[in-house]
């Protein structure tokens, strides 16, 4: 059975909603009433592997509770101390990342989150200013700042949960006034900007004196990111003091003993034992670690490693023991100690993932800290010495494909992690358990790495192409766990600027292979590549495709600290699509700004931009279209060049005209990913930085599509046959089942009181068959029937009303943990979607009260062999029939539709004939029961003659489900578990499956026999 993961539906994220007031054209805007898709919702595969977080938090009086933020996947909370998380802020926040976490000292109700992203990444994420709960992350609010995008700290004043202070760096990508640090006196209702050194400059980092909260110290930032640069370190970076609570500001970074600018990104502390001890960790030429012992009026410069100083922009983080004056940590790729004051940091704590961003201890007990890295959130009570696990669906991925086996496995790229495959479902056979969330999952690393396209070889299913970062692309083959390099150019690089490149390749360069023609594998730089012998060699077929501007090749990183690895690689081949029509066509778009197509494989290309295009514009995918040749579609983004507004175009003639098709998309949800379905044309899905939408008219008009979804970038999407497939940068992996809702959705359908959903095939073992209607109203019975392929009732469902206590408690009556309830939940009265999902199983043989078997099921009727069949609706009035079909897995061997009928057709004899050993027992239980009712001789003689027959039927002395290792069980019994027996896998009986039945059968018909013969006196005549 195909297990959904119950997502709450909530009003603005809940379900499609209505149509956008204005249409680009003649098409028919179809109004999408919530009903039609109620029941439909995304179902999370994972993997549960943790992507970055920036920030965590923790309550000194409540000490199994912690927070975590992900910085694509919202908050998440645990309450027994990091054995398990949950996502506290579905449905509540209109941005997925948060970079700073604080909790009330005084009232751990109280809790603050800043969004977006200040560890200045390539590929951070944006938020939408401060949100705070009051009753511990059940409910929360946004209390302002909107516009600042980018938070580093949220700190609250240790006695006052309604005074807070706000480092906020500001937009990632270009200059704005929201910036600086804020503060609040009233819980967050009003905000007052309390330092600011410009709208290119933010602040970085925020402590509070816990010992006199007038104390602040702050620093500022100047950084900036284009697609193609990060730069920071200018001249308004500094670190600065408050001594009145943030109203006035002294600098410290000119005083004695800091190092001589420039200076960049600066971490500060101040220790609680000492309020006079301050340490900094200053990005300069003579960067380090520098302690303050007069409260920042002269420093030492006690460290210089550069293991606590490398790569400043994504790090710079430093935090004071509490107990402890010479105590403190200091975070980069490794986590570190110092016990001398910072002289030293000479103690390396191993945490379960690498990249150290956040750190909180207890200030009453520093053997208890939570801290942020970019496997998420981890908590220690041991000072460090070990950690839980990050065990939770916030992996971000970069693009995803799903694999040619059955089930599909979806696979893709990992940031900061493998590559990785996840089984969609029916891969139990294989499966693994996980360390903490007790819970079975089946993944597996294709080779590439953390940031790369994957391809799925057609020709052979075991062989993937992957890449990362550095031009790596790899060949590799899961069923030997063989693996080979075979980049096109491997001259690596690192460290330097594009202009410095033979071949420009990007941090997630395209890797596909040609659908016309399956030898055909084509990769990316500012070229494109192909190769038709596995990657043994390449052919150059384009010239350079991008417009390659000189002021957007240099270097990247900062006055005092480059950074050159990849995701600032620019002027590249972004997106590539070859057609499905043609095996000559193929289209290409560039990270800067431009479209081509060739029509001859690459002899010549013309450039199709459109004309409303801007320069610098991403195109992140471009879908050529299965149904037409001349149609494709493009999404695109301009979001580093701080444009947040969506950009999606089709061309339905090559590219010679294109239409931007951006209606109902909201402001800010920029485009990652447009693909059309691949069986309804003018179908289309977008994934978007906030979610899912979709459009039933080619894109003239486009409707969110959450279903349920938490608000994550939608990295990429994938259509299958029956399904979508998305991938997040946040959130892991979803599917949503079924499509059909979708795919038929039509105005006919909306006006419709009930319609009944083309169902898909179902799979023995694998896939139940899953049956969808829709309901205009609630009906007062509903009616569905099985019907095999000559028209024969297989089983009959009907809807029950509802019991006492509502869907809880129907829910817990349709217990599957419980082996007496019902095998199938009945069908659905409800007015919207409904959706009902069989088994696949006929009727089970009888049972009788107390009835104790061991190794069967009896109850549980023969599996539904291969064939074609029916399905039946009866409902308003209406009877609606649709055919299905039931198929063997596909990945069996030496199995035929033969094998599995006469496979049936045995257990079909074997559940008659445990029903008849069934009834017999309860006709003898009933016989006795009357017989009981007088004393006489003749009658007790009787009884005990029936339950001599009664006895080699039952074991009557059963009383509790282990009593058959204690007493031998009977005939029932084993004819119940041959049957078991026989259908085992799909296959065909064995010989010796016969032979039982032969004697288990002839065994039945001499009791049966006997019992007959106890019928036929005038003694049981006469009752």
């Amino acid at each position: 059975m195909k297990l959904h993961h119950c997502l709450i539906l909530t009003a603005l994220g809940g379900l499609l909603l209505t149509e956008p007031a204005a249409a680009q054209s003649s098409s028919p805007v179809l109004a999408t009433d919530s009903l039609h898709f109620k029941g439909m919702t995304w179902r999370n595969i994972g993997p549960n592997r943790g992507g970055r977080s920036l920030g965590s938090s923790g309550s000194s009086s409540r000490k199994q509770e912690y927070y975590f933020g992900a910085v694509g996947g919202g908050l998440w909370k645990t309450v027994d101390g990091g054995n398990t998380w949950a996502p506290v802020t579905d449905g509540q926040l209109q941005s997925s990342s948060v970079g700073a976490v604080a909790v009330s000292e005084t009232n751990p109700d109280v809790v603050y989150i800043g969004t977006g992203e200040t560890q200045f990444r390539g590929n951070i994420m944006q938020g939408d200013g401060v949100y705070k709960t009051t009753d511990a992350g059940k409910t929360w609010k946004n209390i302002g700042l909107k516009n600042t995008q980018a938070i580093a700290r949220v700190r609250v004043h240790p006695t006052d949960p309604n005074t807070v202070y706000v480092a906020a760096l500001g937009h990632p990508y270009g200059p704005n006034e929201e910036r600086g640090v804020f503060r609040t006196t009233d819980g967050g209702t009003t905000w007052k900007k309390v330092l600011y050194k410009g709208d290119k400059a933010g602040a970085a980092d925020l402590i509070i004196d816990p010992t006199n909260p007038k104390v602040i110290y702050a620093s500022i930032w100047q950084v900036y990111r284009t697609p193609y640069k990060m730069w920071g370190g200018g001249g308004a970076c500094g670190l600065f003091k408050s001594t009145d609570g943030g109203d006035t500001w002294t600098e410290l970074t000119n005083k004695p003993g800091m190092p001589k600018g420039p200076v960049g990104k600066i971490g500060v502390t101040v220790s609680p034992v000492d309020p006079n001890r301050v340490w900094a960790i200053v990005e300069a030429n003579d960067g380090g670690v520098y302690r303050s012992d007069d409260a920042g009026m002269t420093w030492k410069y006690v460290n210089s490693e550069r293991k606590l100083r490398q790569r400043a922009f994504y790090y710079s983080r430093i935090y004071a023991d509490p107990k402890d004056k010479d105590g403190v940590y200091c975070l980069n790729v490794g986590f570190f100690k110092s016990s001398d004051g910072g002289v030293k940091f000479d103690k390396t704590i191993t945490v379960p993932h690498g990249d150290n961003h956040d750190l909180w201890i207890d200030p009453t007990d520093p053997m208890r800290m939570v801290s942020s890295n970019d496997g998420g959130g981890t908590v220690s009570v041991n000072g460090g010495k070990t950690w839980t696990d990050e065990n939770f669906p916030t992996a971000q991925l970069y693009h995803i494909t799903v694999t040619n086996d059955f089930p599909y496995h979806v696979a893709g790229a990992q940031q900061d992690n493998s590559t990785v495959a996840v089984a969609s479902e029916g891969w139990n056979h294989m499966q693994a358990r996980s360390n903490s969330l007790k819970k079975s999952e089946r993944y597996y690393d294709v080779g590439g790495g953390e940031s790369g396209y994957i391809a799925q070889d057609p020709k052979n299913p075991d062989i993937f192409y992957a890449g990362s970062q550095g031009a790596l692309l790899t060949r590799y083959n899961r069923a030997t766990g063989q693996v080979r390099d075979v980049q096109v150019y491997p001259r690596f690089f690192s460290g330097e600027p594009s202009s410095a490149l033979p071949e420009r390749w990007q941090w997630t360069y395209p890797i596909v292979f040609s659908p016309v023609d399956p030898n055909r594998l084509y990769v990316c730089s500012q070229h494109v590549w192909m190769s038709t012998n596995e990657g043994q060699s390449w052919q150059k077929i384009s010239p350079d495709l991008t417009l390659a501007d000189t002021a957007s090749l240099g270097k990247s990183g900062g006055v005092i600290t480059m950074d050159m690895n990849g995701p600032e690689i620019y002027a590249t081949v972004f997106a590539l699509a070859p057609s499905f029509h043609d095996v000559n066509t193929i289209w290409a778009g560039s990270d800067d700004g431009l479209v081509h197509i060739t029509r001859d494989h690459g002899k010549t290309w013309q450039n199709i931009t459109p004309k409303d295009l801007p320069k610098h514009t991403r195109i992140s995918i471009i879908d050529a279209s299965r149904h037409k040749p001349g149609t494709a579609y493009i999404a695109a983004k301009r979001y580093q060049m701080d444009d947040r507004a969506p950009y999606l175009w089709k061309t339905d003639d090559y590219g010679k005209t294109w239409k931007k098709i951006v209606t109902g998309i909201a402001a800010g949800h920029y485009a990652h990913t447009v693909r059309e379905d691949m069986t309804k044309p003018g179908l289309l899905y977008a994934g978007t930085e906030h979610g899912v939408y979709v459009s039933f008219n080619d894109g003239d008009n486009w409707q969110p599509m959450q279903l349920g979804l938490p608000d994550t970038q939608i990295s990429d999407l994938i259509v299958t046959e029956k399904d979508l497939v998305i991938g997040t940068h946040g959130r892991s992996m979803y599917v949503l089942d079924d499509v059909a809702p979708i795919r038929e959705f039509s105005p006919e359908v909306a006006k419709a009181d009930v319609h009944f959903f083309k169902p898909y095939s179902a799979v023995r073992r694998v896939q139940n068959a899953v049956f969808q209607y829709y309901l205009a109203k609630p009906s007062d019975k509903v009616k569905i029937e099985i019907l095999d392929s000559k028209g024969n009732l297989v089983r009959s469902f009907e809807s029950v009303d509802a019991p006492a206590g509502g869907e809880k408690a129907a829910a817990a009556e349709m217990d599957e943990d419980n082996p007496r309830a019902p095998r199938v939940k009945p069908p659905t009265k409800n007015a919207g979607l409904n959706r009902f999902e069989w088994d696949m199983r006929y009727p089970g043989a009888t049972e009788f009260k107390g009835m104790i078997v061991w190794s069967a099921r009896p109850t549980m009727g023969p599996l539904a062999p291969s064939g074609k069949y029916q399905i039946r609706l009866t409902t308003a009035g209406k009877t609606l029939t649709q055919p299905f079909e039931i198929k063997l897995d596909p990945r069996l061997k030496g199995v035929t539709d033969a094998d599995v009928q006469e496979q049936f057709q045995l257990a079909i004899k074997l559940r008659d004939q445990t029903s008849k050993a069934n009834d017999a027992v309860v006709q003898i239980r009933d016989l006795k029961e009357k017989l009981g009712k007088t004393n006489s001789p003749a009658n007790k003689k009787i009884i005990e003659q029936l339950s001599i027959v009664e006895e080699n039927l039952y074991q009557i002395r059963n009383q509790s489900g282990q009593d058959p290792l204690n007493f031998p069980i009977k005939l029932n019994n084993r004819l119940a578990s041959l049957w078991r027996s026989v259908e085992t896998g799909d296959a065909k009986p064995t010989d010796g499956s016969y032979k039982v039945y032969e004697e288990l059968s002839a065994e039945l018909n001499q009791h049966l026999g006997e019992l007959e013969s106890i019928l036929k006196t005038k003694t049981i005549k006469s009752l």
